[in-house]
């Protein structure tokens, strides 16, 4: 770990300012009163906020961005080395950490709950905190996406307690010093750098291992993925999967159920009544872009949106709207994420959206790879197809709008669905007049 004392820094620089994580050690600096600068390749309801909070936002990535006496600068792992702000920093020697770096800086001083897994740790991690903040015990919160009490992805506590949501991807989640740790689940996801499933389990492996004796590890042992990493076990596990299930979710899903499951063991582990936790479940209202519900068109058409980008979550959040509405036509928008992505996981994304009466699919979202003219949209709605669904591919979000428009009714259902930007059609589709 880097050696930063981050009370002495006064002007800090975010190279990527705009992603969920990044934005939220942006926020937490403004609120300590610091000066903060940052840049992105595009501008958005995040940056905007950041903007009215006193950042001074640049679009674009640039050496200019960088000013001769920013103290530190703050980069997300999106960016490669050759970066110019990067590069800037280098040349004048001005400290740089990577967001990861930054959240083990944070929960080096802290007593930190790291929420970990390939899905729902982002809606296990909001729950945490829903639960703590209510019971008083005042947590300080880093989620990637935004808590619906807060309207923000960082919540400023006093205690010594630190709820964060540790990612997996290139073993971002190595830099934290948790003392308890939850692990919703695993599954092959991020084979663009890990590879086969193996890595990924042994990237779990190596983070439990950094818990103390008097560690805790919040997980299901009888899941299989999950087997190796316990065996050798010095810290306590607890099974989350024996928690009473039968309360009440505002949000849909068995998959929900498991995650308030995991939350409630959190929260226990740290002086919360089980049922004290339960209360507080039943009121929470999901998060940002996690099955969120965004409104009706002027039509009566509910429109919702989604993160889901790996095929195990389409099917989760589909499976959520269909027991929500079983007997509504729901259309599914999907923008695929990564060319890697689509690629290996063509067939799983083909069996995906039984529970979707029709699937718009959207072109890939390319985020941080290259052009890869060996997959596209086609080939996905094609292998939709071959699961005896509907699947019409679009080549750009403006058609798909306008087949929305003409092609549904009154308490039809539409759920955009993926990582990259394709919320927008969501919010378009809510302000058009359809």
């Amino acid at each position: 770990m880097k050696n930063v004392d981050l009370s002495k820094i006064k002007k800090a620089h975010f190279t990527g300012i705009g992603g969920v994580g990044v934005s939220a050690i942006a926020r937490m600096m403004l609120a300590e009163g610091k000066i903060v600068s940052g840049s992105d390749v595009s501008d958005s309801a995040i940056i905007d906020e950041l903007r009215k909070l006193g950042a001074k936002i640049f679009i674009g990535h640039s050496a200019d961005n960088v000013a001769n006496d920013v103290d530190l600068l703050v980069y997300t792992p999106a960016v490669t080395a050759d970066n110019l702000e990067l590069k800037k920093a280098a040349k004048l020697d001005i400290p740089t950490l990577s967001y990861p770096e930054m959240l083990g800086l944070i929960s080096k001083d802290k007593y930190t709950i790291a929420v970990s897994g390939a899905h729902g740790k982002t809606t296990t991690t909001a729950m945490i905190a829903k639960i703590l903040i209510d019971a008083g015990l005042d947590p300080t919160v880093i989620v990637g996406s935004l808590l619906k009490d807060q309207g923000s992805n960082f919540v400023a506590g006093k205690s010594e307690y630190f709820v964060v949501e540790a990612c997996e991807y290139k073993k971002s989640f190595l830099n934290l010093n948790p003392k308890i740790i939850v692990i919703t689940n695993i599954d092959n996801d991020h084979l663009d750098y890990y590879g086969n499933l193996e890595n990924i389990k042994k990237a779990f492996g190596e983070f439990a291992a950094k818990l103390p004796k008097e560690g805790y590890l919040v997980c299901d042992p009888n899941d299989e993925n999950l087997k190796d990493i316990i065996k050798e076990a010095k810290f306590k596990i607890i099974d989350y999967t024996k928690v009473n299930n039968n309360f009440n979710l505002k949000i849909p899903g068995e998959h929900n159920i498991k995650n308030a499951q995991a939350a409630i063991v959190a929260a226990e582990i740290l002086g919360v009544y089980s049922k004290k936790a339960e209360n507080s479940l039943e009121s929470f209202e999901g998060t940002w872009r996690r099955f969120e519900f965004k409104g009706e068109t002027k039509n009566g058409v509910f429109v919702y949106d989604d993160y889901g980008h790996h095929p195990t979550e389409i099917k989760a959040t589909l499976k959520s709207a269909r027991e929500l509405y079983p007997k509504n036509k729901i259309i599914a928008v999907f923008q695929p994420h990564l060319y890697s992505r689509t690629k290996r996981h063509l067939a799983e994304f083909g069996k995906s959206f039984k529970d979707a009466d029709l699937v718009a699919v959207s072109p890939i979202y390319a985020a941080r790879e290259k052009n890869d003219s060996s997959i596209n949209s086609e080939m996905l709605a094609e292998e939709i197809k071959k699961n005896n669904q509907t699947a019409i591919c679009f080549n750009n979000f403006s058609e798909i709008e306008k087949y929305i428009i003409a092609n549904t009714d009154k308490n039809n259902v539409v759920i955009t669905i993926g990582a990259g930007d394709v919320y927008k059609i969501s919010d378009s589709l809510i302000v058009s007049k359809l």
